[in-house]
């Protein structure tokens, strides 16, 4: 009963957003709402601005793009302030084809279909509310009704900016059904609609021999001419090309330049004049948004070509590289996942971070910078801190490597690879062993890749394998560590006694005998040791740790075992570094004794719990680590 509730809302709500008057009572709209006659690149660029911008680290977010695409920031900040926020001040740019080039499956079919998606929606609100001439096959803005003589005139008292003509058809109905009175031509609310066929338009090249200019500019109805006399008749003709229906929203042209040359001839004239031929009528004007997409060779060859340079100076090339952050790609295969049918099957936690560093490392380019590998430049570029290294270096490393991202494994050979696992997989689980076994199978059946390339992806799946292998070591360690709780914090508790006494140069009572003793260097260099802290940084972190000590004091609060994050870290892993004999001897015994198995108990319902873990790739995990601590 809650969807048909939910139906008739709906229906209430498409009632309730039809508006239709006369042009008189649209320029009282106008008056009202000037925003309304915006042109397309405007009302594209304020969609994207409503759904929200945040900045951080000097880089505009666009909460709009969230949803869909993952780890391009900086590309699509580029996209909206260099292209789409020129474009909508009316500057020369919007008289640009904007062609997004890039690798295959790197987002740029995503990128178009968002804004396609999103102009339908924007369309039915009121910030996006468009209107058009009643009856009009381009869905005409009516303030075209308005005589060129008196357009200067009506800027000044309405303050909005009219561009364009009458189209052929609305021309002939002004004349013959009103008389030339265009007070009474009767206006409609229009929504952009795709499957409509309303301000969104769509073309795909197919063969050249059989594709019909008449699919982008319209055609003659050879039934009519017999009833009109006239070829030239607009009644005559059908005003339903791409180019047509896409008037006052956006056109998308799918693989660009793989289409004929006569049918890239009619951009020249829509993109710099804003205008495209048709029939045998005089220029049509069209307010519309050009959007394209190619790959790189495909670019490549076209501005080779000699004959391409008028259309070439009409386009703004925005390159829209692969994702180069682990933690985005994971949200990208996260996405595709959840798109299918497969949620009944569990995905083991770090089973699709392996696929992401494999993915990642696949598009890096080597460094110049002394000490930078590509491990270190994956993580540095995540957010991650790399010893000896600052997130200031990653402006560095990107500027050197020209072109990053262009190439690599593309999502879709990745995600064919998971599809492939998970269907094969006779559990009910995945982990990430599995995950790594099937891109490299994938490996050994892809064709067309040479022996040094696949030798070169063979490495990157073994640096994955690594990565994990320490991964999967910290997953049991915080578990063991879990079930030795309180010695942690004892002997968290014992380190903050000797650092507070070593950088006040006093004394430390001994708990047990009463005796003062010297600060214990031994235990603190064990714990600082865990975690990179060198001998000549250590009264450094020491200090720090006295300060934070003393800032939690001044505000009565405790400073306890979760209070600093990378303390707690080598306390862990020093506790675990000394349990290792323990945890070698339960995770690989096939034995167990009771103690064993109350522990192994205690450690895989700890990575259920906490971790994200089930039954099965905990105790898959178990099994695992115990094989790598007796290697």
């Amino acid at each position: 009963m809650d969807f048909i509730r939910r139906l008739e809302e709906y229906r209430s709500l498409e009632k309730k957003l039809f508006w239709e008057g006369t042009f008189l009572d649209y320029l009282e709209i106008v008056k009202k709402r000037p925003y309304v006659a915006q042109l397309a690149h405007s009302r594209i660029y304020n969609m994207i601005k409503s759904a929200g911008v945040i900045e951080e680290e000097g880089i505009k977010k666009y909460k709009f793009f969230n949803s869909e695409l993952f780890g391009l920031d900086k590309t699509l900040e580029k996209l909206v302030e260099e292209y789409f926020h020129p474009a909508a001040r009316r500057l020369d740019v919007r008289k640009r084809i904007l062609l997004l080039m890039g690798p295959v499956s790197g987002g740029k079919s995503t990128l178009v279909a968002m804004l396609k998606r999103g102009l339908e929606k924007y369309s039915r609100t009121d910030e996006g509310a468009l209107y058009g001439i009643k009856g009009c096959p381009m869905h005409e803005e009516p303030l075209h009704l308005i005589p060129r003589d008196l357009r200067e005139e009506f800027q000044k008292e309405y303050n909005v900016y009219i561009e364009g003509e009458l189209c052929p058809s609305c021309r002939m109905m002004v004349e013959t059904e009103y008389n030339g009175n265009i007070e009474k031509v009767m206006v409609e609310r229009i929504f952009l609609s795709e499957d409509n066929r309303v301000g969104i338009g769509t073309f795909t090249p197919s063969d050249p021999k059989s594709q019909d200019i008449a699919d982008l500019t319209g055609s003659i109805d050879f039934s009519t001419i017999a009833e009109y006399g006239s070829e030239s008749d607009p009644r005559a003709y059908r005003f339903d090309g791409e180019l047509n229906i896409a008037n006052r929203g956006l056109m998308e042209f799918q693989e660009m330049l793989k289409c004929d040359e006569k049918f890239l001839w009619n951009l020249l004239s829509l993109s710099q004049e804003g205008n495209f031929k048709a029939g045998r009528f005089a220029l049509i004007y069209a307010d519309e948004m050009i959007v394209a997409h190619t790959n790189e060779n495909e670019y490549k060859s076209f501005i080779s070509n000699k004959k391409n340079e008028a259309l070439q100076s009409r386009i703004i090339v925005m390159k829209i590289p692969y994702n180069l952050k682990v933690s985005e790609e994971i949200k990208i295969y996260e996405k595709l996942i959840k798109q299918s049918d497969l949620r009944d099957i569990h995905i083991a936690p770090h089973a699709l971070r392996v696929a992401s560093i494999f993915s990642v490392l696949s598009r890096l380019k080597e460094s110049k910078k002394q000490g930078m590998d590509l491990i270190k430049k994956m993580k540095l570029y995540d957010g991650e801190d790399v010893e000896g290294f600052k997130q200031k270096d990653v402006h560095e490393l990107r500027l050197e490597a020209v072109d990053e991202g262009m190439s690599g494994v593309d999502p879709r050979y990745v995600i064919n690879r998971l599809s492939s696992a998970l269907i094969r997989t006779a559990t009910r689980c995945i982990n990430p062993l599995d995950v790594l076994r099937a891109l490299k199978d994938g490996l050994d059946q892809h064709p067309s890749i040479t022996k040094e390339e696949r030798d070169r992806l063979l490495n990157f799946i073994s640096a994955a394998r690594k990565e994990y292998d320490e991964m999967a070591k910290k997953e049991v360690q915080k578990a063991f560590v879990y079930s030795y709780e309180e010695s942690a914090k004892v002997l968290f508790d014992n380190y903050l006694d000797n650092v507070e006494a070593y950088c006040n140069g006093v004394k430390i009572k001994d708990p047990i005998t009463d005796e003062e003793l010297d600060p214990d260097e031994k235990l603190m260099r064990s714990i600082e040791e865990q975690i990179g802290v060198s001998e000549n940084a250590k009264k450094a972190f020491r200090e720090e740790i006295l300060i934070r000590l003393s800032s939690y004091a001044r505000k009565n609060k405790r400073f306890d075992y979760n209070s600093h994050e990378r303390l707690r870290e080598a306390i862990e892993k020093k506790l675990f570094s000394d349990l290792k004999d323990v945890v070698k001897i339960t995770t690989s015994t096939k034995t167990p004794d009771a103690e064993q198995l109350k522990r192994i108990n205690e450690v895989s319902a700890r990575l259920i719990e906490e971790h994200g873990y089930c039954p099965i790739c905990a105790n898959e995990l178990l099994k695992y680590v115990g094989s790598l601590l007796n290697r």
